[in-house]
């Protein structure tokens, strides 16, 4: 049976603000990208999420961003290729400290917003996330963005000996280029769950179709829905069923490469 990994961004909750629905999502994914501080979450956040993620069976992954709270790391910002290999450093080992006290096994790494998009265009960025990983444990695992405009990301990941995840966005509007849609932009992202799920499986099945109507190959290992999609339970809900409709199982980044 073929198999997939459905991860969503959690613990994106920070003081007294509550941002998405982390206890109601989790039963229905197999692996959760946590943040770190710098862009959301905080350590008491930090904590609960991974207990969370424990308890539910859910494999743990650290999600680094740009240090940009009140942007919610949305924001483009100017570093050093070293600023930003020890930033994501400092991040993944807040996780992994809770990680370990929590007995939970950290996964893998997948930056967050701008500093993902960032990534995918920039080969300096690229290489500083991937260094900060091997720097930090070369075991762990390199989420990129799946499909040709990925190609950087990924080649970067794999030519430095990381195991890289090829991940698709099926809540989200991809562009003829084969990137994703701005979020200014009417009908980014998307909350249909009959849609999402549509998408979803169509992306492990190999292709997307963009906003102009073309297609797009892809080689997907992981779909993402976003936490503070106001519609993720019933996202998450809704693609699982359809993929296990579909003999698609649903498996961790962890157990699928091996």
């Amino acid at each position: 049976m073929k198999s997939i990994d459905l991860n969503c961004d959690m613990g994106e909750s920070y003081g007294a603000y509550k941002l998405g629905m982390d206890d109601k999502i989790m039963k229905y994914i197999s692996s959760a990208n946590i943040a770190c501080g710098f862009h959301a979450g905080d350590p008491q956040v930090m904590d609960k999420t991974v207990k969370m993620a424990v308890e539910n069976s859910v494999a743990v992954g650290a999600h680094p961003g740009y240090p940009d709270l009140m942007g919610f790391g949305r924001r483009s910002m100017t570093l050093t290729q070293d600023e930003i290999k020890q930033y994501l450093i400092y991040q993944t080992g807040a996780l992994k400290g809770f990680c370990r006290v929590n007995k939970a096994k950290l996964q893998h790494v997948k930056p967050h917003g701008a500093l993902y998009l960032d990534a995918v265009d920039n080969v300096d960025i690229a290489r500083s996330i991937a260094e900060g990983i091997i720097d930090f444990d070369p075991d762990l695992k390199f989420v990129a963005l799946a499909g040709k405009k990925g190609e950087t990301m990924r080649l970067v990941g794999e030519e430095m000996g990381l195991k890289v995840v090829y991940e698709a966005f099926p809540d989200r509007a991809y562009t003829p280029e084969g990137t994703l849609v701005s979020r200014k932009e009417f009908g980014a992202v998307i909350s249909d769950p009959e849609l999402v799920a549509k998408r979803a499986l169509d992306m492990a099945n190999g292709f997307i179709k963009a906003v102009d109507g073309s297609m797009i190959n892809l080689e997907v290992q992981t779909l993402c829905v976003h936490g503070d999609n106001l519609a993720a339970v019933e996202l998450v809900k809704t693609i699982r069923d359809v993929l296990q409709a579909n003999d698609i199982k649903i498996k961790s980044i962890g157990e699928n490469l091996l």
